[in-house]
């Protein structure tokens, strides 16, 4: 286990326990088996302590999204959210998504770029966080369809802290934008 991990552990190695909390986690990939990396991700979310549930949404295709827009010439997506009951705390959580995330052989070499598998701590209840760790809700959530369109799929009345119901927020991007 890593050092930044364990710091959110007691003495005994034991991760700290909360109350429990539903956390919006996205699943991304567009290299390798898609399907199999979002299966085998869902799979170890389901794997962690202090886990009480974990619901997957069926994935969705979408267009890669670069810093300069959508880039149809790259490999599509395979877009998934799940929804993860957890007592963990949000950056221990964050840090077992990143963990998930090398296992799979993820390598950070350009923003957005191409991947084996991303997932992206969304919302983690009300919780509104600004730091260089983490912040909460995501903040381009909002504008994803692919990550919108899930959720909605396992929370009919989902709301985005901060930015309002999903539906609406979906509705807001235009069919356009919409998997």
């Amino acid at each position: 286990m890593n050092r930044r991990l364990a710091q959110g552990f007691d003495g005994d190695a034991t991760p700290v326990s909360h109350a429990p909390v539903v956390a919006v986690v996205a699943l991304g990939a567009n290299l390798g088996d898609r399907a199999e990396a979002l299966s085998s991700a869902v799979d170890a979310l389901r794997a962690l302590p202090l886990v009480d549930d974990v619901r997957a949404a069926t994935p969705v295709e979408s267009v890669a999204v670069k810093p300069s827009g959508p880039d149809a010439a790259a490999p599509a997506y395979l877009n998934s959210v799940a929804l993860v009951t957890t007592r963990l705390a949000p950056t221990v959580l964050l840090e077992y998504l990143h963990a998930i995330e090398a296992r799979h052989g993820r390598e950070r070499r350009e923003r957005w770029g191409d991947r084996t598998l991303d997932l992206d701590l969304i919302a983690y209840g009300e919780l509104s966080s600004r730091t260089p760790v983490l912040t909460l809700p995501h903040p381009r959530a909002a504008e994803r369809a692919f990550v919108l369109a899930p959720w909605l799929s396992l929370d009919p009345d989902a709301v985005l802290p901060g930015a309002g119901r999903v539906d609406v927020l979906l509705a807001a991007l235009g069919e356009e934008e919409a998997p």
